[in-house]
């Protein structure tokens, strides 16, 4: 009698081992922090990094010298777009390059701030958003885009160029990480 007591009482014990055990697997996969990306620029003169959550893909074209894919939102069609580069051209022109990329603008923004003794200029730009992902691809238009952009203007490193689009659902829910990202710039 007192075998199968203790055999029923081991069985029981497993059974609970083996159906928690998992659970608090699980629990700690959610607890544990996703990676962030650094992103260096200026030969890593400059840093900035990335959300947890946002996937580095390899750049579309060779000018741009990080991308991510930014997941999209619940009733979103496709993800939001990332991508850094280095280039000239001075801070108005590409501003009015990112704005011509809207055929009918909803909302335009502009700003500028010091992070890290580095001059930043901001654009937050809605509307109707020709889509390209490259020199060759057909532009698709889409109705409902928003851009995040910021300038980063190194004085003796360069400047460069951090634009955030998509829909504008998917960018306001990741707004708030976006600019965590830009002032969390860096000077090394």
């Amino acid at each position: 009698m007192f075998l199968s007591s203790l055999v029923r009482a081991v069985g029981c014990l497993l059974v609970g081992v083996v159906c928690i055990a998992p659970s608090r697997a699980q629990d700690a996969a959610k607890e544990k922090p996703a990676k962030q990306e650094t992103i260096d620029l200026a030969e890593g003169k400059l840093v900035l990094r990335a959300p947890a959550g946002w996937v580095r893909k390899q750049p579309s074209v060779r000018i741009i010298d990080h991308e991510f894919a930014v997941p999209k939102a619940e009733g979103d069609d496709t993800d939001g777009r990332v991508t850094v580069m280095g280039a000239g051209g001075g801070v108005k022109a590409n501003v009015d390059r990112w704005k011509s990329q809207f055929t009918k603008l909803t909302k335009q923004k502009e700003d500028k701030k010091e992070i890290a003794g580095i001059e930043v200029h901001l654009i937050d730009l809605a509307g109707t958003y020709n889509d390209r992902r490259g020199p060759l691809a057909p532009a698709e238009e889409r109705e409902g885009y928003r851009m995040l952009g910021a300038i980063i203007v190194g004085k003796d490193l360069g400047s460069y160029f951090v634009k955030f689009y998509g829909p504008e659902k998917t960018v306001a829910a990741n707004e708030k990480a976006f600019v965590a990202m830009v002032d969390g710039l860096e000077k090394k």
